[in-house]
């Protein structure tokens, strides 16, 4: 193996925990932990009790929760307003190492969208709105949404031990679906396994089911004991999503499919079970992961398979469905009743900004990042406007001085490091009037 492809490894081992499935620019608790399945977890002290007031993330939660849409959200921002936010997409798209990028705005003002780069070097074809992404990590608070459904019918509680789903997990018997919502169980993620990146960037087609990735997982807990730190796992999603499946008795993409894409319309949304197609039209995406990968010569990983991710990351969707899903898992209208949603946007620890119930929360800006090969993609809902961005990236590439995350041979290295969507997402944010201000990335 080449040295850069040891060093994408190793980055990929470090970081994955954080970056493919929550990405290092969202909204985090904790840094990630070393790498390694001997490293120490990263600490974080015992999560305090939910704050109320100024100490919270959210500082209005019962406004976000009964706001209505505003009619005007239907039609195009003003003239203005779009030509500040297509100035500001387009310089940072300029830093960002993304073949293409599609980036979305949902206000109380009105809506707009725009499309920059080429959705596929090789032939040039242009970026268009409407394109497929793979959206990693974003699938998170798809899945932690039916375990909420789930605990409003009453068919489980987030207080359940997931031993009580699932067998031979290392404590199994005190570790709650909480805890593997919000990512203090202990339980160490898989992507942080040679075990797991040996095999999968050796053949990216592998087809993993979600008992391997759990096994893998499980062979390097516990971390630490139950709700005492912080430890952002994949491992965990993957075991609420064996949990969906054994209270429902269905494969978890039609539980998706009648729990949330058809209440809410997301029509261009797909679970993509063990296929490795993209649906039409679609971006191809590029990566310095894998075994073969270069700084001079990206992978192409639009086709890899999405069974690594599955109710941790394998989610596919559009600009359209994000805007639509973006509010919605902000406000939790279309998806769940309102105390529900209140919990929701208070389960963030530390209160003032971090990690919940499937999602981050930063300075009032809720969402999630997602970053896995060949995609990055950042959908947020800023509580205090009424406001929802998405941006769909074709890279996970990051760009700037990035002293661990692998960037491109031509990289001045010269801005501070960032992946392509969060690097956009930021300098839209500030364009709105509200900036997001990511955690540092590596």
């Amino acid at each position: 193996m080449s040295s850069p492809a040891r060093s994408t490894r190793h980055t990929f081992a470090a970081a994955a925990a954080a970056v493919l499935l929550f990405g290092t620019g969202g909204a985090t608790a904790a840094p990630p932990s070393p790498a390694g399945p001997a490293a120490a977890p990263a600490a974080a002290a015992t999560p305090p009790a939910p704050a109320t007031g100024s100490e919270t993330c959210v500082t209005d939660v019962d406004d976000v929760v009964t706001r209505e849409p505003s009619p005007q959200m239907a039609e195009p921002l003003p003239e203005e307003l779009a030509t500040t936010l297509d100035a500001a997409a387009q310089a940072s798209f300029a830093q960002a190492s993304a073949p293409g990028a599609v980036v979305g705005v949902s206000s109380p003002e009105g809506t707009w969208t725009a499309a920059y780069g080429v959705a596929d070097p090789a032939t040039g074809e242009p970026m268009e709105v409407g394109v497929h992404t793979r959206i990693g990590s974003v699938t998170k608070p798809f899945t932690a949404t039916l375990i909420l459904q789930l605990a409003e019918e009453g068919r489980l509680s987030l207080e359940d031990p997931i031993g009580d789903y699932v067998e031979g997990i290392p404590n199994g018997d005190r570790i709650t679906l909480r805890q593997l919502a919000d990512m203090t169980s202990g339980v160490a993620s898989y992507t942080r396994s040679t075990a797991f990146t040996d095999r999968f960037f050796a053949d990216p087609q592998t087809a993993f089911t979600p008992e391997e990735l759990v096994a893998v997982g499980v062979s390097e807990s516990p971390l630490f004991a139950p709700g005492e730190q912080f430890d952002y796992s994949n491992t965990n999603y993957i075991l609420l999503g064996l949990v969906i499946e054994q209270v429902t008795g269905q494969p978890v993409g039609e539980v998706l499919e009648e729990q949330i894409f058809e209440p809410l319309e997301l029509d261009e949304t797909v679970w993509p079970g063990e296929s490795t197609e993209m649906p039409d039209p679609y971006a191809r995406g590029f990566t310095l992961q894998g075994d073969t990968a270069t700084p001079e010569a990206p992978a192409d990983a639009t086709h890899w398979s999405p069974t690594w991710g599955a109710t941790a990351g394998a989610l596919i969707s559009d600009m359209d469905d994000l805007l639509v899903y973006g509010r919605a898992m902000g406000t939790g209208h279309g998806l769940l009743e309102p105390e529900t949603q209140r919990e929701r946007l208070t389960s963030f620890r530390p209160p003032e900004g971090g990690y919940g119930l499937g999602f981050g929360c930063i300075d009032g800006w809720v969402g999630h990042t997602g970053t896995q090969p060949g995609y990055n993609t950042t959908v947020y809902y800023d509580t205090t406007t009424d406001t929802t961005v998405v941006v769909q990236a074709t890279s996970d590439i990051a760009s700037g001085d990035c002293p661990e995350s692998p960037v491109l041979a031509d990289d001045p290295r010269t801005l501070p490091c960032a992946t392509p969507a969060t690097r956009i997402f930021a300098e839209v944010s500030t364009a709105l009037g509200h900036t997001f201000t990511p955690n540092p990335e590596r």
